[in-house]
C-alpha cells in the first residue's frame, strides 16, 4: 500500500510541475517583477525574474531586470554579474551597458564604467541619459571638466532637469568656480523650489562666503520641505554654532541623533560642544561611542584625553594619547600633550622624552614645503583640533579615516540553522504564495521514501526549533503507546521528533540513540541525533549568555567572541560532527549532510574545513541558498571578503533575504 502511495504522489507530482510550467507563463512573472520594481519590491522582484530565468534562461531581460533589482539592494556585484548575462545574450542591448556602467561606477570602477557608457552612446548616440550617467563618471572620478562637458550636452536637450544643474554645480564648485557653481545652483531651485537638496548645496557655498543669514534662511528652507532631512539639521548646526547659537546647534545635532543615532561625525561635534560646556560625563559618553564605531578616529582619542586629564584621569589620558600616536605617529601635539601628562604623574623621564620627540615633529613640519605639508598637518602645534568637524575638503584631505557618515558596523551574524527532519508546516506554497515546485526545492527519492515511513508528515527542514503551537501531548501519548507496543524504530523518530518541538532533549535524545540500536544504517537518524546535539549545546549556552557568534567589526576585523562579551566557553562538537560523519558515509551524495558539518566545524573554530564542508555541499546541489551563506559569513571572517561577497550575492539570488543585509554591510565597497 504504501509502495502503491510513493508512486501515486510520484506521478501527480511530475504532472503537477508540468502543468505549472504550462500555466505560468513568463509573461506573467515578468508584470508581477516589473510592478515590484516599480513600487520599490526589490526582493519580490528579484524572486520573479529569478524564476523565469529557471523557466527559461536565455531571456536577457530577466537578466537585466533581476540585476536592477540586485543593485538596489545593494547587492553589485550581483547585478554586475546579471548585466553581464544580458550582454552575453544581447551584445546590443543599450540598457544593459548602461547600468551596468552605474554599478561600475558605484563600486569605483570608473575607467570600466566609462567603457561601457563609450559603448553604449555608440549604439544609441541619442540616448541623452547616457552623457548625464557619463557625467556623474567624470565627477566621481575627478574628472570635472570631463563632467561638465557631459552635462553641457544632457542641459542642451533636456534645460529643465534640476538635477543636472545640481550636478555640474557640484563640478564647477571642485573647479573652484563658485559664481558658476552658485548660479547652477539657483537655477535648479527655480527650476524645484520644492526640493531640499538645491537650498543645503547652496547653503554651503553661503556658508563658504560667510553668508551666515542666508545659508541659515537655505537650510530653514530646506527643512520646512523635509523635516527628515538630517543633512539638513547637520549644516544648520554647523551655521547656528558659527553664529554663537550653541542650545541650537545642539539641538540640530540631536535631531540628527534622533534619526541616525550612530552618526559618527555628529557624536564628535555634539561631543566637543558638551567638553566646551563643561558637560564632561555626557562628552565623554558620545567620544565612547564614536570610537565603538570608528576605532580609528584620531582626534576622537585626542580630545578625549584633554577630557580625562580635566578630570584627573591621567593614565586614561595617557592611554588615549598612546593610541592617537600609534595611529599617527606625527602628531606632535598629542606627544606634547601626553608630556604634561606624565609630568602631572610624575614620569619625568619619560615626559622629557615625549618632550624631545614632539619638537623634532614640530622642525620636521616646518621644514617641508607647502605642497607635502598636508601630510604633517597633526605636527602643527598652531592648529587646533577641538572645532566642530564639517564635510569640508580640508579634513577630507587629511591621512585619518574618520569616515564621516559611518553607522555602527559591529554587528553580530548568525550561521543559518542546521538541515534535520522536522514535523511538517502546513504551507505548500511560498512566501509569494507561489507553488513550492516554482522554488529551489533539493529533491531526493531517499528522503521521501523515508518521510513515508515515519507516522508524522514530516519535512526535511533548516528552519529553527520551536515549541509546539498547539498542544500535542495527546500525538505524543498515542506515539509513545505505539513505539512501546512495537519498538518500531520509524516511530521511535516520530517520537523524538515530537519531543524535540517540547524542548524535551534528553528524551528526544533517547529515542534517537534506541531508534538507531534498532537500525544502524539508517542515514538519517544520524543526521538528526547530530543536529539535536548542537542544538542541545546552543540551548544550554544561550542560558549561560554564551552563544559563541561571527562579529566582523566596522574596519571589516574578524572577531569570534560571545554574545556577552566573555571568552568562549569551548563547547565541544565532536559528537555531533562524529554523527554528521557516519551520516556521510552511509550516504555520501546527500548535500545536507555536509553543509551540517559546515555548520559545525565554524562553531569549532576550524574555518578552512568549514569553508570545506559548504563547498562539498554546494557541488553536489548548487541551489543551496543557505550553504552559500554561510559559506559567504566564513569567507568574510577570514578576510576574503571578495569571495564572501559573491557568496552572499548567490545566497540572495536563491531567496535569502538576510543576504542583503550583510551585503549592504561589508560588500559596499564605496
Amino acid at each position: 500500500m504504501s509502495f502503491v502511495r510513493n508512486v501515486f504522489l510520484s506521478l501527480l507530482l511530475l504532472l503537477f510541475s508540468w502543468t505549472l510550467r504550462a500555466q505560468y507563463d513568463t509573461d506573467h512573472f515578468f508584470f508581477r517583477g516589473q510592478l515590484a520594481l516599480n513600487e520599490g519590491r526589490y526582493l519580490d522582484a528579484l524572486n520573479s525574474f529569478s524564476i523565469i530565468i529557471r523557466i527559461d534562461d536565455s531571456l536577457y531581460e530577466a537578466y537585466f531586470f533581476r540585476g536592477i533589482a540586485k543593485y538596489n539592494l545593494g547587492d553589485f556585484g550581483g547585478a554586475e554579474s546579471d548585466f553581464d548575462k544580458a550582454i552575453e545574450l544581447n551584445p546590443v542591448y543599450t540598457l544593459a551597458y548602461h547600468y551596468r556602467a552605474i554599478t561600475l561606477s558605484r563600486m569605483g570602477e570608473y575607467d570600466r564604467a566609462l567603457e561601457d557608457l563609450r559603448r553604449a552612446i555608440d549604439l544609441r548616440p541619442s540616448y541623452y541619459g547616457l552623457y548625464f550617467s557619463r557625467g556623474v563618471t567624470y565627477f566621481l572620478s575627478q574628472q570635472f571638466e570631463k563632467a561638465v562637458e557631459d552635462f553641457d550636452r544632457f542641459i542642451m536637450r533636456e534645460p529643465k532637469d534640476p538635477d543636472a544643474y545640481l550636478n555640474r554645480g557640484a563640478s564647477y564648485l571642485f573647479l573652484g568656480d563658485t559664481v558658476r557653481a552658485l548660479k547652477d545652483y539657483d537655477r535648479a531651485i527655480t527650476l524645484d523650489s520644492f526640493d531640499p537638496e538645491g537650498y543645503i548645496r547652496r547653503s554651503r557655498i553661503y556658508y563658504s562666503q560667510h553668508r551666515m543669514e542666508d545659508a541659515l534662511s537655505d537650510l530653514n528652507r530646506a527643512i520646512d520641505l523635509d523635516t527628515a532631512n538630517t543633512f539638513a539639521y547637520f549644516n544648520r548646526a554647523l551655521i547656528r554654532y558659527e553664529m554663537k547659537d550653541v542650545q541650537g546647534t545642539l539641538a540640530d545635532l540631536d535631531k540628527v541623533l534622533s534619526r541616525e543615532p550612530d552618526n559618527s561625525l555628529t557624536l564628535y561635534n555634539r561631543a566637543l560642544i558638551l567638553s566646551q560646556l563643561g558637560d564632561y560625563d555626557n562628552a565623554l559618553s558620545d567620544y565612547d561611542r564614536v570610537l565603538n564605531i570608528n576605532p580609528e578616529n584620531v582626534l576622537a582619542y585626542y580630545n578625549r584625553s584633554i577630557l580625562f586629564t580635566e578630570m584627573g584621569r591621567y593614565k586614561d589620558a595617557v592611554e588615549d594619547l598612546t593610541k592617537a600616536i600609534e595611529l599617527y605617529p606625527d602628531f606632535a601635539n598629542a606627544y606634547m600633550n601626553r608630556s604634561y601628562v606624565k609630568n602631572q604623574m610624575g614620569q619625568y623621564a619619560s615626559a622629557e622624552e615625549d618632550y624631545r620627540t614632539a619638537q623634532s615633529k614640530i622642525a620636521m613640519y616646518r621644514s617641508l614645503t607647502s605642497d607635502s605639508a598636508g601630510r604633517a598637518a597633526f605636527a602643527d602645534t598652531s592648529r587646533k583640533y577641538d572645532r566642530l568637524i564639517a564635510l569640508d575638503s580640508d579634513f577630507a584631505r587629511s591621512d585619518f579615516n574618520d569616515d564621516q557618515l559611518l553607522q555602527n558596523r559591529n554587528v553580530s551574524i548568525d550561521l543559518k540553522p542546521m538541515y534535520r527532519f522536522v514535523v511538517a508546516s502546513d504551507k505548500r506554497v511560498d512566501e509569494d504564495g507561489m507553488p513550492i515546485t516554482l522554488t529551489n526545492r533539493y529533491q531526493d527519492e531517499k528522503v521521501d521514501k523515508f518521510a513515508g515511513e515515519v507516522p508524522l508528515d514530516v519535512e526535511i527542514s533548516c528552519r529553527p526549533a520551536a515549541a509546539a503551537a498547539v498542544d500535542n501531548s495527546r500525538l505524543l501519548e498515542a506515539v509513545d503507546r505505539v513505539a512501546g507496543n512495537t519498538g518500531d524504530d520509524r516511530v521511535l523518530f516520530a517520537k523524538a521528533l515530537i519531543e524535540s518541538d517540547n524542548k524535551q532533549f534528553n528524551s528526544a535524545m533517547s529515542c534517537y540513540d534506541e531508534a538507531i540500536d534498532k537500525h544502524p544504517s539508517e542515514v538519517f537518524y544520524y543526521i538528526n541525533r547530530g543536529a539535536l546535539r548542537a542544538e542541545m549545546i546552543d540551548f544550554i549556552s544561550s542560558i549561560e549568555s554564551n552563544v559563541q557568534v561571527l562579529t566582523i567589526d566596522n574596519a571589516g576585523t574578524a572577531k569570534a567572541r560571545v554574545r556577552d562579551g566573555s571568552s568562549s566557553a569551548g563547547y565541544d562538537y565532536s559528537e555531533a560532527i562524529s554523527d554528521m560523519r557516519k551520516a556521510s558515509m552511509l550516504y555520501p551524495d546527500f548535500p545536507y549532510t555536509y553543509y551540517n558539518l559546515g555548520n559545525l566545524y565554524c562553531l569549532s573554530s576550524d574555518m578552512p574545513e568549514a569553508i570545506t564542508q559548504y563547498t562539498k555541499a554546494i557541488d553536489l546541489y548548487p541551489g543551496l541558498a543557505e550553504a552559500y551563506y554561510n559559506r559567504g559569513l566564513v569567507l568574510i571572517y577570514v578576510k576574503d571578503r571578495e569571495k564572501g561577497c559573491l557568496d552572499m550575492s548567490k545566497a540572495g539570488e536563491l531567496g535569502i533575504e538576510d543576504a542583503y543585509s550583510v551585503i549592504k554591510k561589508y560588500c559596499d565597497t564605496e
